[in-house]
């Protein structure tokens, strides 16, 4: 009887780790003794937050863009994202002398659109509610022979997400459980690699903003389900379908996903930014909001939390935050 192997490996993250150093930030690890006392567990904060272009999405667009020819580099790179995936590859063409075309939607936060013409990427916007973003970027790729670097569906972005995950237990030691946000399922893959492959009794808890539980739904089905792209403050989990590359991995490693509402969420950025001192966007701002609510269920004695991003403008940062939001 055969195994298939997994698309990504624990080696395969060690060598995205080994590229990355000196490019990617090695992000702080905070600890709070005012959250450890309200969740009744010894909670270590990943602050992706702090990583370059604001969210750990750096680290898996570098990841594969340094792997391309020279050829491929010159003729430039497309991608399709809703903001952090966006100036992620924006950036690591720019930082390998190369150009990228973005596909995004024409309701992503200006914020992170600004940003990503801010590091040189072409923009093409699409309707997120009727378009196909992943049909226009092939489309607009096979078009003028661009590469295309997919936000999650690539085992080299995988394995560079999953070294936020690397990092975070080579300073913190072995952990009891990891939480992370989910949305197209690259994150808590590379992070679920990693872990699982340093500690195999972790246990392993994604987080989706409960109107948007398409992984949460494919998991207890067995298989990828597809849900109406879901309307939720945290647009970087704003997705109808797990990706099949990290669907399978995320099958096999994943332990539970807790769901949280928007009300939650924003108290957990509430919470970062009056007790913690850190901005967090809504998707970074999931596992923290599912630890606050015990969404996450009984905690064990050791954590660790990828808070996954920054990026919000300080307007709609208001907003959210404000009383009564």
């Amino acid at each position: 009887m055969t195994t298939t192997p997994p698309p990504v490996t624990l080696d395969d993250v060690r060598d995205a780790a080994a590229r990355l150093k000196g490019v990617a930030h090695r992000t702080p690890v905070l600890r709070s003794r005012t959250l450890d006392a309200l969740v009744g567990a010894e909670v270590h904060l990943k602050c992706e937050n702090f990583q370059r272009v604001g969210a750990f999405k750096f680290r898996g667009a570098y990841h594969a863009a340094s792997r391309l020819t020279y050829r491929q580099l010159a003729r430039g790179i497309a991608a399709y994202s809703s903001g952090n995936h966006a100036q992620a590859v924006a950036l690591a063409a720019r930082e390998l002398g190369s150009t990228a075309v973005i596909v995004m939607p024409d309701d992503a936060p200006p914020s992170k659109r600004d940003a990503t013409a801010g590091y040189g990427a072409k923009i093409v916007t699409y309707d997120r509610y009727t378009g196909d973003r992943v049909a226009i970027a092939e489309a607009l790729a096979a078009e003028r022979g661009l590469t295309l670097i997919p936000p999650y569906e690539h085992p080299h972005v995988i394995a560079g997400q999953g070294t936020a995950a690397f990092e975070l237990l080579e300073e913190a030691g072995e952990l009891d459980a990891l939480v992370a946000p989910v949305g197209g399922g690259g994150l808590i893959a590379g992070s679920a690699t990693a872990a699982k492959g340093l500690h195999p009794g972790i246990r392993v808890i994604g987080v989706e903003p409960e109107a948007g539980d398409d992984t949460k739904r494919s998991l207890e089905a067995g298989h990828r389900v597809s849900i109406p792209v879901p309307h939720t403050i945290a647009d970087g989990q704003a997705l109808h379908t797990p990706g099949e590359l990290t669907f399978s991995l995320n099958r096999r490693l994943v332990d539970a996903i807790a769901l949280v509402t928007d009300d939650e969420i924003r108290d957990a950025m509430r919470f970062a930014f009056e007790r913690l001192k850190i901005v967090l966007e809504p998707s970074g701002a999931t596992p923290l909001a599912a630890l606050l609510s015990r969404r996450a269920g009984s905690l064990p004695r050791r954590i660790g939390v990828i808070l996954s991003g920054g990026n919000i403008d300080a307007e709609r940062f208001a907003r959210l935050c404000a009383p009564g939001a």
